[in-house]
């Protein structure tokens, strides 16, 4: 529920801090007073448009901020999805213009944007006013109700999980087909270009070996040059490197190295003997090099001008590499085989959706079925809760026609009405009053309110049009509302104020500079003196106190 509404610095409305409370509470003051700030500050809450000329001093932000009581457990998902941090047991939406005109949310001082806030606001506030009245004349709303009232989810929600399922592979198809004609119309151009990559075969890495190949044979005869010499520097020559140090192992072989007190230095010729067979080893590895190169002119043309080829094929494909030509030839090989080969898939594919199709039309029957039931009750339960509202020649009834798949179903639903006697049923669109409207709406919003786990709702001036007794029902069906749900009211009619577990009033204060807009708990005083100013206006005399004493003592609950 709401507890509490604070508004900074927006129209009339300096600061105000609002206190509400379970039950019934009503909303009464003068017209003009600011009742319709105190709602638009609300519907800023749930997302709203902010105008920032309603800033009333253009010197600090314009905050409102709405205190939530137990919300419902549908919301939690929403905030654990958005990493907004959870407390069951209160939830705070904050909404903030800046001077620059800046709008910002927040859920429990978390920033979101105002989609988001608007989710979370929807699962807490409904907010009915003469407009909302209009949405009754909605088909949509009107299948919408109709789900509600009869628990359709979980068979709405097997439908359109087929539907969804039905729609994505039948897009594929097309999707499919389209492919298939324009790879038709490609097809030659993708044979010419395959036949090119064909006898061009390329393959990943190749450019950077045949490179490396050209440069070697490039410089064949200096580099087999270099090694020869390189080999016969180390052990090819009489001065070779190889024969020096023969020639002083055998030196050192005739030292005694213990007469010079070299002990541990014995080792020296076998160190050295080491040193002769690396040397040895790498004499060998770089006269092997130098055998296999091979000075072949031939050869060299033939890896330039395969080099030329692969320069040219990806200048020509225009590809950054010969990997990036490897991946297009495969490429190329997929779209030609696709243009036969998705012809499979098709047929595959239109058998899938004919059998998604029947399980589709089975589950929209099922919930045909289902609306047909719940509408005949539905019906029942509205006319019960209308007819004492000053519509006792009242019929409802429900229409339910089959038309064209979609997610809601297969089923077009038309309200309606007939508030005449001798006159026939027509869609409500067509011959409801403003008035009319407003009593069928709130008969409705009773039924939901004792069916389903409904947020805050609050009426703007529901009761427009009617007055005496039947403002009395109105008002007692809103007070029944109120033992499942909060509900809020905002009213001219003191036969609604009365019914009210508690009591706002809205005025305005004038001094010689600014007219500011108050909100103020009545207490039981308070009270008689308001709902009196209502009965007989600025003029408050004993018989209308007397009458308001009558109708809150009347009214007590």
């Amino acid at each position: 529920m709401l507890e509490k509404l604070s508004i900074d610095n927006y129209a009339l409305i300096d600061r105000s801090s609002i206190d509400f409370c379970d039950g019934f509470t009503t909303i009464t003051g003068e017209t003009g007073a600011g009742k319709s700030i105190m709602l638009d500050a609300l519907s800023l809450l749930m997302g709203a448009r902010a105008d920032s000329k309603a800033m009333r001093d253009k010197n600090r932000k314009m905050v409102v901020e709405g205190i939530f009581s137990n919300p419902m457990a549908s919301i939690k998902n929403i905030c654990e999805e958005n990493d907004i941090e959870w407390d069951a047991k209160e939830l705070i939406l904050r909404r903030e213009i800046s001077t620059s005109g800046k709008s910002r949310g927040f859920v429990n001082d978390t920033p979101v944007n105002l989609s988001l806030l608007a989710s979370v606001a929807d699962g807490l506030l409904d907010i009915h006013s003469q407009h909302s009245n209009s949405l009754l004349n909605d088909p949509h709303e009107q299948l919408s109700i109709i789900d509600s009232f009869g628990g359709n989810n979980e068979i709405l929600e097997a439908y359109r999980v087929v539907f969804h399922n039905y729609v994505s592979l039948r897009n594929k198809i097309k999707r499919i087909k389209e492919s298939i004609a324009k790879g038709k119309e490609n097809k030659d151009f993708i044979i010419f270009r395959l036949e090119q990559l064909d006898k061009l075969k390329p393959k990943k890495g190749e450019l950077i070996s045949l490179e490396r190949e050209a440069e070697l044979l490039g410089d064949a005869d200096k580099i087999k040059s270099d090694l020869s010499e390189a080999q016969d520097l180390i052990g090819g020559g009489i001065s070779s490197a190889l024969k020096c140090l023969q020639g002083a192992s055998s030196v050192m072989e005739g030292i005694d190295f213990e007469l010079l007190d070299a002990k541990g230095d014995n080792d020296l010729v076998e160190r050295l003997n080491t040193i002769k067979i690396e040397l040895r080893d790498i004499a060998d590895t770089l006269g092997g090099f130098a055998d296999k190169i091979d000075s072949d002119p031939g050869r060299l043309e033939k890896v330039q001008a395969r080099i030329d080829s692969l320069y040219e094929a990806m200048k020509k494909f225009k590809v950054k590499d010969e990997d990036e030509l490897v991946e297009l030839h495969q490429q190329l090989k997929e779209e030609l085989s696709s243009i036969s080969g998705d012809k499979t898939d098709v047929v595959k594919f239109e058998h899938q959706l004919k059998e998604l199709a029947k399980d589709l039309k089975e589950k929209a029957d099922l919930l045909t079925e289902s609306r047909i039931k719940v509408s005949e009750r539905f019906s029942e339960s509205l006319m019960e809760k209308i007819i004492p509202l000053g519509l006792p020649n009242v019929k409802f009834q429900i229409d339910i026609q089959k038309g064209k798949m979609t997610a809601e179903g297969q089923d077009i639903v038309t309200f309606f009405c007939s508030f005449n006697k001798n006159h026939p049923l027509q869609p409500i669109s067509e011959i409801a009053s403003g008035g009319e409207i407003a009593r069928v709406m709130l008969g409705i919003k009773s039924i939901m309110a004792e069916n389903m786990n409904l947020p805050t709702i609050i009426f703007d001036e529901v009761d427009t049009g009617v007055s005496g007794e039947i403002a009395h029902r109105m008002g007692n069906m809103m007070h029944g509302m109120s033992k499942s749900i909060q509900v809020i009211a905002v009213t001219h009619l003191p036969q609604v104020a009365a019914v009210g577990d508690k009591q706002l009033k809205v005025y305005k204060d004038d001094d010689d500079e600014k007219t500011v807009s108050h909100i103020k708990l009545l207490n039981p005083e308070e009270r008689i003196t308001e709902i009196a100013a209502m009965i007989s206006g600025t003029s408050i005399n004993n018989a209308a106190l007397e009458n308001a004493k009558i109708l809150l003592q009347t009214n007590k609950h």
